[in-house]
């Protein structure tokens, strides 16, 4: 009680000081210059400075939250790609196998498919393969608003065609009203047939503006509030109305703008295809390159749906973009020097990595894994390898030595860039999106020897033994720790997660938690991942899962390895991707239920 006295007393005294502080300083401390108004001016000066500073750090926080927006929203729109992407996969495997076992050079050799149920199925195929072909821009105008809303998802995509069908019609009243009726005009303005409307034909760049808007004017008013007398046209509603009125008025603005960006983008489609085999060398280098931080999507877009990929005409008809030249030349008789060109921009170019490259790399990290260790890794490693030999993707194994060795990740890409390169000079001529042996079967065997789709084997055998002597040299001259190289952990960690499974005694056993694909442990993973607060948005793309986070510090990346991720990629503090692989979709869809809001 009485130390209490003394401190008050003692706080007493220096408050009386500090109030006379204009007539003495404490022994050592200078007074300020002016005295009491010197003080003063002190006290201004570090004021605002300490305004200035605070100024900055805000313009700091804001550039951030600008630059982590930006990231977010281009993630997510490279995502919504995948969904009419993966259409037009399928629909490319139809197309091919319909047209080739449908065409005279096969049937001749193969007489009993002339007969009519083998030949209308064939055609079937063929003609249900072009549904991605045909309606491929307004696919992408539905398909932008769907994966960048998160919330009432049906009401963006159905909105994304309104939106689209609003732009063609302005467009197509613009030119009426103009008169736009000759050859010449049309040439200038490109005018073509979209969804049976005398419209100019902006292809892909038109969809995605036209998904982008949409996406916008769905976040701003699907919960729009009108008067009484307009409720009824008030919240979802509002969205597609919205949408069809500006869509309208930018649609005027089409064909003054378009002839100018149309010149462009086919002036780059010229300027790339003047660089020869060295275009196709850069765009697969550029692609892997993108592919760690997902933005590969939008490049491959760019060259497969518009002129960057090349233009020229396919039966009669101009068509854009290097897959959608290749899906046109299936179903014509007539070949095309400007389809056989573009597909150097295809999967023929992956081929070299994908079936020979990459599984060589996998051979060499289970070669250079400890002995012991290699029955473990072995599943991991096959599985890799399947996901990258059937089905194209290659994340799996690329996460395997992308963050320990990045400059080796940069000697694959080069590698990737070369393959395309040697696939352009060879003249293999082998479509489609994947790169895998699907895409060689059908895209090139049952295309017939035109295609020289018997050099890919070669190719392929020759990354492979490139890949293996690479990666077994790095691993061991540099001591890579890719899989099955440490020394598995022996810190009890099993034994305290078997007893906490089990929990104190006579406390009853808790429920077996679902896996997912039978490896994954959604309850688990959510908790690595910092908890359902951290979560801000969730999504996936082929093989990962594409988050907005509170707070990226909280993921714990060993712990999610542990339980069967790939790999984990940092972009900022707000944006994370999660690689898990081929089931990622599963993984999200079950992650999704524990958080339910997103």
């Amino acid at each position: 009680m009485g130390r209490a006295v003394d401190s008050d007393a003692r706080d007493g005294a220096e408050q009386a000081g500090a109030k006379a502080s204009g007539a003495s300083q404490p022994p050592g401390r200078p007074a300020p210059p002016g005295g009491e108004a010197g003080g003063s001016a002190v006290k201004d000066r570090e004021a605002k400075g300490g305004k200035a500073e605070g100024s900055g750090a805000g313009k700091g926080r804001k550039g951030g939250k600008a630059k982590a927006a930006l990231w977010e929203f281009l993630q997510g729109l490279g995502k919504t790609f995948m969904l009419p992407v993966a259409l037009l996969a399928f629909c490319g495997i139809m197309l091919g196998v319909g047209s080739s076992l449908s065409s005279e050079s096969v049937t001749d050799n193969l007489p009993f498919l002339k007969a009519g149920v083998f030949h209308l199925v064939f055609t079937w195929m063929a003609n249900t393969g072009q549904v991605a072909f045909t309606f491929l821009p307004v696919l992408f105008a539905m398909a932008i608003p769907l994966g960048l809303a998160r919330h009432d998802k049906g009401v963006a995509a159905f909105s994304g065609f309104v939106g689209f069908a609003s732009m063609n019609l302005a467009v197509n009243f613009f030119l009426t009203t103009k008169g736009v009726t000759s050859d010449a005009e049309k040439a200038h303005y490109g005018v073509a047939q979209v969804l049976g409307i005398e419209s100019i034909d902006t292809g892909l760049l038109g969809a995605v503006g036209v998904g982008i808007v949409v996406a916008l004017l769905h976040q701003r008013y699907r919960t729009k509030r009108l008067p009484d007398a307009l409720a009824f046209f008030g919240g979802l509603r509002f969205v597609p109305i919205v949408s069809a009125l500006v869509m309208s008025v930018l649609g005027l603005l089409v064909p003054l703008v378009w002839p100018t960006l149309g010149g462009w983008i086919a002036d780059l489609g010229k300027g790339i295809g003047h660089t020869g085999v060295f275009g196709p060398f850069f765009f697969g280098m550029g692609e892997v390159l993108l592919r760690p931080i997902g933005l590969h999507h939008i490049l491959v877009a760019m060259f497969r749906f518009t002129d960057a990929g090349g233009a020229g005409a396919v039966c009669g008809e101009h068509v854009s973009g290097a897959l959608n030249l290749f899906y046109a030349q299936l179903s014509c008789p007539t070949p095309s020097g400007a389809a056989h060109t573009a597909t150097h921009f295809l999967s023929q170019g992956k081929m070299a990595a994908y079936l020979g490259g990459l599984p060589g790399a996998a051979l060499a990290m289970y070669h250079c894994a400890r002995r012991r260790m290699r029955p473990e890794i072995k599943a991991l490693l096959i599985s890799g390898v399947v996901a990258c030999v059937v089905g194209g993707v290659t994340e799996p194994l690329e996460f395997l030595f992308l963050f320990l060795a990045p400059w080796l990740y940069l000697i694959h890409a080069v590698l990737v860039g070369l393959g395309f390169l040697t696939a352009a000079v060879l003249g293999v001529y082998v479509g489609n999106t994947d790169g895998n042996v699907i895409d060689l079967f059908v895209f090139g065997v049952l295309q017939g020897t035109s295609t020289k789709w018997y050099l890919i084997p070669v190719i392929a055998a020759v990354w492979f033994a490139v890949y293996y002597f690479l990666f077994r040299w790095a691993i061991r001259k540099f001591d890579l720790r890719t899989p099955g190289r440490d020394e598995p952990a022996d810190d009890g960690t099993a034994g305290a997660t078997a007893a906490e499974d089990i929990g104190p005694a006579g406390a009853a056993t808790p429920p077996a938690v679902e896996l997912v694909a039978g490896k994954y442990d959604p309850v688990a993973i959510l908790a690595a991942l910092g908890g359902a607060a951290n979560i801000r948005s969730l999504d996936n793309c082929i093989t990962r899962l594409r988050m907005s986070v509170e707070d990226a510090g909280l993921l714990d990346e060993a712990r999610l390895k542990k339980l069967g991720a790939v790999g984990v990629v940092t972009l900022d503090p707000h944006n994370v991707q999660v690689i898990i692989g081929p089931q990622v979709q599963s993984v999200k869809d079950a992650l999704a239920t524990l958080v339910p809001e997103h």
